[in-house]
C-alpha cells in the first residue's frame, strides 16, 4: 500500500530533483498515513496530481468512504502540485483545505486529480476534484499552500518551518 513505483515526473523535475540527489518517488509519496491508508500516486506535475484511496480500510461508522480520507488524498494531491511548482528551493506548508462532500461511497476505488487555480511566487492553490469509479464526483477540495524558501543546507529558513521540517521528516 502507497507504493509510488508508477508516478510519472516531467524529465526536467527528475533532472531538477537528481542533481540535488533526491529521490523523487520518495519526496512526493503520500507518507505513513498516505500509506495507511492505501495512498497511490499515479501522475504528478505542477499542472496535474493524480491518485487513488481504496474506500475499504476508509470508511465511518455507516460504512460510507470517511470525509477525512477524503481530506488526506485531497491534501496530499495539492501539496505535492504546490511543491513542484515551488520547485527544488521551496518547501509547501498546507494552510487552508477545504472540503464539499457531494455523495456517499461504500466500495472500490476513489480517484483524486488536482489542478491549479493560482501559482504564486509565495502561494499555490489547487482544486482537487474526487469521483468514484463511474466518474460521479465525490468530493471537490481546494487546498492552499504557502512556499517557504529552504537555505542551502536545505532546511527552512525560521525556526518554526526548521521544527515543521523535522516533525514530517520523522514521520
Amino acid at each position: 500500500m502507497g507504493e509510488q513505483s508508477s508516478v510519472k515526473f516531467p524529465q526536467e523535475v527528475i533532472d531538477e530533483y537528481a542533481a540535488l540527489g533526491v529521490d523523487l518517488p520518495a519526496l512526493f509519496s503520500a507518507g505513513h498515513l498516505g500509506a495507511r491508508m492505501g495512498v497511490k500516486i499515479q501522475e504528478a506535475s505542477a499542472e496535474r496530481v493524480v491518485g487513488t484511496l481504496p474506500v475499504e480500510g476508509n470508511t465511518q461508522p455507516y460504512g460510507l468512504l470517511h470525509g477525512g480520507a477524503s481530506a488526506v488524498l485531497a491534501e496530499t494531491l495539492g501539496s505535492i502540485g504546490s511543491m513542484l511548482h515551488g520547485g527544488s528551493g521551496r518547501i509547501a506548508v498546507g494552510v487552508d483545505l477545504n472540503c464539499t462532500h457531494h455523495r456517499g461511497v461504500r466500495s472500490g476505488l476513489v480517484t483524486g486529480v488536482a489542478t491549479p487555480a493560482h501559482q504564486g511566487r509565495s502561494t499555490a492553490t489547487y482544486e482537487i476534484v474526487i469521483s468514484d469509479e463511474q466518474g460521479r464526483r465525490v468530493c471537490t477540495a481546494r487546498l492552499t499552500c504557502l512556499l517557504r524558501e529552504i537555505d542551502e543546507a536545505g532546511r527552512a529558513r525560521t525556526v518554526a518551518e526548521m521544527r515543521e521540517a523535522k516533525e514530517r521528516a520523522a514521520q
